[in-house]
């Protein structure tokens, strides 16, 4: 017979009830007093609470190496901006890297057609050939640099391939070099990879460029690779050739020591400033690892595209490591990645209209933050960031806020009083400043920039600049 329903008895239900059995007609019911189920009830919570003790009982713990690193910050607060937008708060988000042009629309069309005639397999680990022969004649071209496609490795963006990269070369007890303001990412991938980082600092004074003395003092025989990133994030800096000659005789000097030469933002890049990938150099193509991509210049951030270009050793031990983790790139990325190298040199037309509304829009903050005082201001010469000294303003009380100790409350307290948000300095590994992208419309910085006056006029900095 079939099951019938079946509920708890109550208090007020008798002292005995009946259960069918699922056997046959013939094999009658089976009765139970109040107490016995009760009882039987009883047994089962106990035994549901010894299988949740069993499973807190479980082994959490998270891997050393993965517990020691730290959440982007910047993505952090541009979570966190999303979210007060989304619940009315009417916050202007500047923490992102990320332009606010569409994609160039001859890119977009490739990317479609990709779709439709079925280009949505798999592609080789290294990425189409293609694409790398397409990226070879770009380096050749644009950058003085000769690879085959074997020497090139395409990645699921610019991250991917640095992350590889440094996977691929340091090893326990490593020393990285890097150069600080720095980007985020940067130390947790040494951390990753079980290396050490080793932070130089540098001044606002110097436009926040390496001096090569400073280098030349903290090299070891542990020193495995120093990462350069020209135009920079986050301070927009640009590395003249003669300063990275000079930072390229020292480097020559120590045999183990490679070079990561982090180009992602090589066409942002305003008049005079001129760019030098650092395996142009005599005597460091062999050392150097050249990242690259298609997320800044061509506003592609969503496609996830990258590069990597070095000689065919370290590119086939990247190689392995994305086998493993991703295998190759999205086809249908690849070929907008491939139009967006056919749109002309350095991109062509749109991506030269694209850096004239950069160059408009750092302009526009480079005279508006100069009107603030005990403000400080290296002018940046590419990228689209501006990394603004405020730490004349640490140690100011600020009514209904409290103490701007640092970079972070300063965030904080422009979050909550100007509804702007900025990335704060020590998040890359200066603690005297901020980061402000300038990838927005030039109205939106317009009023975010009458907000931050507004709420800095309630600041008074405490010692005299």
């Amino acid at each position: 017979m079939a099951f019938s329903s079946l509920s708890t008895p109550s208090s007020s239900s008798s002292s005995s009830f009946t259960l069918p059995t699922k056997h046959s007609p013939g094999a009658g019911s089976v009765s139970f007093s109040k107490a016995s189920w009760e009882g039987r009830q009883g047994t089962r919570k106990v035994r549901m609470a010894a299988v949740r003790a069993e499973a807190e009982a479980v082994d959490t713990s998270i891997s050393p190496r993965v517990s020691a690193l730290r959440p982007s910050k910047t993505m952090a607060i541009t979570d966190q901006a999303s979210a007060l937008r989304q619940a009315g708060v009417p916050v202007i988000g500047l923490a992102a890297g990320e332009p606010d042009f569409n994609t160039p629309a001859a890119i977009a069309e490739a990317g479609m057609n990709a779709i439709r005639d079925g280009s949505t397999r798999y592609t080789p680990n290294a990425g189409t050939m293609e694409l790398r022969k397409a990226i070879c004649n770009k380096l050749q071209e644009e950058n003085g640099l000769t690879y085959s496609p074997d020497q090139v490795l395409v990645s699921n963006g610019a991250k991917q391939c640095i992350t590889q990269a440094v996977l691929a070369v340091c090893s326990p007890g490593d020393e990285v070099l890097i150069p600080a303001p720095f980007w985020v990412s940067y130390p947790e991938m040494a951390r990753l990879a079980g290396a050490t980082p080793v932070i130089l600092p540098t001044s606002i004074s110097d436009n926040f460029l390496l001096k090569p003395d400073s280098l030349a003092s903290v090299i070891t025989e542990k020193s495995r690779l120093l990462i350069l990133c020209s135009p920079s994030n986050p301070t927009g800096s640009v590395y003249p050739r003669e300063l990275l000659e000079e930072i390229a005789a020292i480097v020559k000097k120590y045999p183990r020591l490679l070079v990561l030469s982090d180009e992602i933002y090589e066409h942002i890049i305003y008049h005079p400033a001129k760019h030098t990938s650092f395996a142009a150099l005599p005597g460091m193509w062999d050392r150097t690892l050249t990242v690259n991509g298609f997320s800044k210049a061509f506003a592609m951030t969503g496609w996830r595209l990258g590069y990597l270009a070095a000689p065919k050793h370290f590119v086939s031990a990247c190689g392995k490591i994305q086998s493993q983790y991703t295998s190759g790139a999205s086809s249908i990325s690849q070929k907008a990645g491939l139009a967006a190298l056919n749109l002309g040199y350095a991109g062509g037309e749109a991506v030269s209209t694209m850096v004239k509304a950069f160059q408009e829009r750092r302009d526009y903050l480079v005279r508006s933050f100069r009107e603030l005082p005990g403000v400080k201001i290296s002018e940046p010469q590419g990228a689209f960031y501006l990394f603004i000294d405020f730490s004349s303003y640490y140690g100011s009380e600020v009514e209904g806020f409290g103490t701007i100790k640092d970079s972070e409350t300063l965030c904080m307290f422009l979050l909550e009083k100007a509804q702007v948000a900025l990335v704060p300095g020590d998040a890359f590994g200066d603690d005297t400043g901020v980061r402000i992208s300038y990838a927005a419309a030039l109205s939106t910085l317009q009023d975010a920039m009458e907000k931050i006056k507004e709420a800095m006029a309630l600041v008074k900095p405490p010692v005299a600049v």
